[in-house]
């Protein structure tokens, strides 16, 4: 129903009624307001524009496109998308620019509470909850959780599907980024046929082999994850499913040299199968080499050996590295490592060598690794049905008899079509569903043929792929309406869970008690403790706003940097994880994302972080020993190493990236053609960072930026590329740490950075709300949504912004839970 109609009649106070008033009640009254913020209104305002601002934002310079001189402060609404442009550049000091006349501290404070105040007020006497976008594709992330659970299993399909852009490099789920193309329906149907014969137990069409590889990278030294067992080294641990129950191939190959040699082949090793942790088979690896080997130096010769000693190291030590195995259809755990030996070099100590290129008697003498896992098969079948976790989901019944089928496939079909579609099921769904299932039945032969058929229809039907915003009532242009209880639930859930909702958050839309305040906010705080929503936060939400993603893509220089390798990269990613992970578990306020004084750490990043008394692969949680080198995020050396260059640190990106993602105030984007930043030459003497900046930004063009990118990134100049702390940098000058804000605020490095940072919680806490805001809608976050985002961290600051109270407010907000009808929509609705 429209919601104007509700909000003048006289059945209540409506969902915007409720909000409006929240505003108003939370906006700062006059009263609250410093005395000289008393006297502080639109005359003030204009002439603090005039003094500061129309310099260069008048008519004829409108410097960056904007103009203030027509701007009329007694009439706020008419300009506030310029006007929150403005509080944002005055909210980071952007405004007026180096070399310009700056109002005094209290008078950017004052200049920005009034126009948030007038802007705020004027959004109540206007509300604009911005427009939902009416078709909504899911990406991959989304289709992957969804299918899982659906049907009751636990595989990763995001790499059969095509990838999914970013609407301005910030989330891959802005609805209108999204295309829906014929590839993407190709791969839709082929992942559908994939995943239905894999829940229903069918065998493959094909024998497959499924190839798991382990980085080049990866250190195999210790026990690699909690997964492996005690007393092991290296390898690796995989969840496999295996479709039906029969006889697979487990084979495994080892790591070689440059010479192609299987390295450790000098010392017999211990290498274990495990299923389930149930140990397959030990094979003894190396130690009984025949003939005369290749001569053993530090450099190596190059020199072969024996012909029978070159066929042993080239292939002969790993034949027969394989097990068969009986497998029931399932998820299994597969688990190949070695038995850990103490190995300790005689003779005179050697520099490790890095990349590829190891000598031989590394190569030789060296522990072995493990190179790749592959599971193939079935290879034989067993005549039962392959009951497993996902069959048992889907088949809720199984006819006996011929005469049964059709009822029991119109129970099943119905049920799951309910959860996928994620609406009531009709007559002319299941007429559908079921026209399907006699086609597959008929092709197949037998009953799970026909149920994976239509199963394999309905999971690339455009009704599961897209969800779609709509009303059947008319609504009038820019009306704003409500959306009903089946269009909120699924927008809560892929919101919380980044999948469809579930039967219980289904029942309570249909029977319409989610416009309940006391039962919405229960399903809230349920999905939010419910493991689905921490994951969605950490792996989806907080990767992307953290750009942890793009550890993925790291390339450090390991001439410079020896101590990188894959193993510290894959520690940065879980620490970080496990990090953000423990604040969401116990609802922590989100200000303990850069004040925490602890973090999580195995031994290899203990190690790497100077912290003692850490031994092992598994990760626990440690108090930090020194906060002035460690503590919360800005210390994290997966962010860190995102924002550096494979050879050297970079203040500019870490400055861009403190600015977009912590303090909310991303800089211009750079104009084009503009000079990078000349690297060092060979034979040069090497400057530091600071001067060739300062170089940098002599240049005007540059100038207008890095004055204010180039500081706040001085101040984490202790953190080399890799997130260790340090007092030169890679030329050997002594690191300057000190940086400065616009506006006066110094720091002298990381610690005062940080403490700045924590005495603006309510920066920051805005920050994340915008970026979980922007998250929650599917969409950009516009200037109107910003009275609404004031709101929220108001709000959360009684409760000292924990988590809670931020998504709370996010799940509650007008732009959630309602929309803005557009011209499109009422004609459409009109025909």
């Amino acid at each position: 129903m429209p919601l104007y109609r509700n909000w003048l009649g006289v059945s209540g106070i409506t969902t915007l009624a409720v909000l409006t008033v929240g505003l108003m009640v939370s906006f700062p009254s006059i009263n609250q307001m410093s005395s000289a913020q008393e006297v502080f209104g639109a005359d003030e305002m204009q002439q603090a524009v005039n003094s500061y601002c129309l310099a260069c934002h008048n008519d004829v310079l409108a410097t960056s496109g904007l103009s203030l001189q027509q701007v009329n402060f007694a009439n706020l609404h008419s300009h506030a998308e310029t006007l929150e442009a403005v509080v944002k550049k005055l909210s980071a000091r952007m405004m007026p620019p180096s070399g310009m006349p700056h109002p005094s501290i209290e008078t950017y404070e004052m200049m920005i509470d009034w126009l948030e105040r007038e802007l705020d007020e004027a959004w109540v006497a206007n509300p604009n909850p911005g427009r939902i976008t009416p078709l909504h594709r899911m990406n991959r992330y989304e289709y992957n959780n969804t299918v899982n659970n659906l049907l009751g299993l636990d595989v990763d399909v995001m790499d059969l599907l095509p990838g999914d852009p970013t609407a301005d490099g910030s989330f891959d789920n802005i609805a209108a980024a999204l295309p829906f193309t014929t590839t993407h329906m190709e791969r839709y149907m082929s992942v559908a046929r994939q995943v239905t014969r894999l829940a229903i137990g069918l065998a493959p069409l094909n024998q497959s082999v499924s190839t798991y590889e382990i980085p080049v990278y990866m250190s195999q030294d210790w026990r690699q994850t909690e997964d492996m067992p005690f007393g092991s080294r290296g390898g690796i641990s995989v969840d496999h499913n295996f479709p039906v129950n029969g006889e697979y191939q487990i084979s495994v190959d080892l790591e070689t040299n440059y010479q192609d040699y299987v390295k450790g082949l000098g010392w017999a090793q211990l290498l274990e199968v495990r299923l389930d942790g149930r140990l397959l088979e030990r094979f003894t690896v190396g130690g009984d080499a025949p003939g005369t080997p290749t001569p053993l130096s530090f450099s190596g010769t190059g020199e072969p050996g024996s012909i029978d000693w070159e066929q042993y190291m080239l292939y002969r030590a790993t034949e027969g590295l394989e097990v068969r195995v009986p497998v029931q259809a399932g998820p299994h755990q597969v688990t190949v490592s070695y038995v850990r030996q103490q190995l300790e070099n005689e003779g005179i100590p050697q520099p490790r060598q890095g990349g590829r290129l190891s000598a031989n008697s590394e190569a030789y003498l060296d522990y072995q690794k493990v190179h790749s896992v592959e599971i193939g098969g079935p290879y034989r079948t067993a005549e039962d049905i392959n009951e497993s976790p996902s069959w048992n989901l889907i088949f809720s019944c199984y006819p006996e008899r011929l005469n049964e089928e059709m009822a029991c496939a119109t129970e099943i079909l119905s049920r799951v079509a309910r959860q996928a579609y994620r609406r009531p099921i009709t007559e002319e769904d299941t007429a559908l569903l079921l026209e399907f299932f006699n086609s597959g039945r008929e092709q197949g032969g037998d009953f799970e043929h026909g149920i994976q058929f239509a199963l394999e229809f309905m999971l690339s039907d455009p009704a599961f792929l897209i969800r779609s915003y709509g009303d059947s009532e008319q609504f009038a242009n820019e009306e704003i309406y409500e959306l009903n209880g089946l269009e909120l639930a699924s927008r809560l859930a892929f919101f919380m869970w980044s999948s469809a909702p579930d039967e219980t958050l289904l029942e309570l839309a249909e029977r319409g008690q989610l416009s309940d305040p006391v039962v919405y906010e229960q399903q809230v705080r349920r999905m939010l403790t419910d493991e689905r929503g921490v994951n969605t936060l950490v792996e989806d939400f907080a990767s992307q706003w953290l750009n942890l993603r793009r550890l993925d893509e790291v390339n450090i220089n390991t001439v410079l940097f020896p101590q990188y390798d894959v193993s510290l990269i894959e520690a940065f990613g879980r620490e970080t994880e496990l990090f953000i992970r423990e604040t969401l578990r116990t609802d922590s306020s989100i200000l303990d994302l850069l004040g925490a004084d602890y973090t999580f750490v195995n031994e290899r990043l203990a190690r790497h972080y100077g912290v003692e008394g850490i031994y092992g692969s598994r990760f626990r949680k440690v108090k930090l020993p020194d906060a002035k080198q460690r503590g919360g995020l800005l210390a994290h050396g997966a962010l860190l190493t995102v924002t550096s260059y494979p050879g050297r640190t970079s203040p500019v990106l870490r400055g861009k990236w403190l600015l977009d993602n912590m303090l909310g105030t991303p800089p211009p984007s750079p104009p084009p053609d503009v000079p990078t930043l000349a690297e060092v030459n060979t034979g040069q003497t090497p400057k530091g960072i600071r001067e060739r900046l300062a170089q940098h930004r002599a240049d005007p063009v540059c100038s207008s930026c890095h004055t204010i990118i180039d500081p706040i990134g001085f101040a984490l100049e202790n953190f080399d590329v890799i997130g260790a702390w340090r007092n030169f940098d890679e030329g050997g000058n002594p690191v300057d740490p000190s940086g400065n804000y616009p506006g006066g605020a110094e720091f002298s490095g990381f610690a005062d950075l940080r403490a700045w940072m924590l005495e603006r919680g309510d920066r920051f806490a805005h920050t994340v709300t915008e970026k979980l805001m922007t998250y929650a809608l599917g969409r950009r976050v516009e200037y109107y949504d910003q009275p609404v985002i004031r709101q929220i961290v108001r709000d959360a600051a009684t409760e000292n912004y924990s988590w809670s109270s931020i998504l709370l407010g996010i799940a509650n907000s007008a732009p959630f839970k309602m929309s803005e009808a557009s011209v499109k929509l009422a004609e459409n609705t009109n025909n």
